[in-house]
């Protein structure tokens, strides 16, 4: 099975799949931190960001493992373990020159659905991002739009972050600034053909979850009695 998790920055698409596929005995897969590790990559190697041909042969390149074991992430770039240091706001303030350029895209997009494929034997995956139904998954059994409103994705991303590690005018760069950049090459900022909206802004953590692997256990269902 595959379950895709589209959404704007701090909907809670992260804490969300991760809690869903670990409720389901499933993979997990951020799409998001494939393109934070060539940011990383391309930012230590003192890279033009706006070379674009140079920065996706950096991402051809690049020897990047990624955990899909939902309780215990970690990101591995070139035998560098950046599981924390692709979260920093140094990178976050640039990761959107990386997920704009088209050749990485297709670059990352290509590993992703190996990374999926991969994990079809073992019952399947749930995939979070931003394009993941409409472009990585399309085929996915299960497609969700999980939203909230501007102050509570705010207020979500602040709480994921060390505290001061960024000033007020950064967090609204990385939810507002970056979704308006990011949504010029993807779809995610309304739901996809078939998608089920879920807004996250006034439920917890454990019930977006719930909603969720319930929407997942009925998909399977009806998959089965097909």
């Amino acid at each position: 099975m595959i379950i895709a998790v589209d959404g704007p920055s701090g909907s809670g698409k992260s804490s969300t799949a991760r809690g869903v596929a670990t409720r389901l005995g499933l993979r997990y897969l951020d799409t998001g931190a494939t393109y934070r590790a060539v940011t990383w990559s391309a930012v230590d190697r003192g890279l033009d960001l706006d070379d674009t041909a140079a920065v996706a042969q950096r991402a051809r390149e690049l020897v990047l493992e990624i955990s899909t074991d939902p309780g215990r992430q970690f990101v591995i770039a070139d035998g560098t373990d950046v599981t924390a240091a692709i979260r920093e706001p140094r990178i976050s303030e640039v990761v959107s020159k990386i997920a704009t350029n088209l050749d990485v895209r297709k670059e990352l997009i290509r590993r992703q659905r190996e990374i999926i494929d991969d994990a079809q034997p073992g019952g399947g995956i749930v995939v979070e991002g931003r394009d993941i139904a409409t472009v990585v998954a399309t085929d996915a059994e299960l497609k969700v739009h999980l939203t909230a409103d501007q102050d509570a994705r705010m207020s979500r991303r602040a709480a994921e972050l060390e505290s001061g590690s960024v000033t007020d005018e950064q967090l609204r760069d990385q939810i507002v600034r970056r979704d308006a950049d990011d949504a010029t090459v993807s779809q995610f900022l309304v739901a996809s053909d078939g998608a089920v909206t879920v807004d996250s802004t006034h439920l917890t953590l454990e019930e977006v979850v719930d909603v969720i692997s319930r929407l997942a256990k009925e998909s399977r269902a009806g998959s089965y009695d097909g």
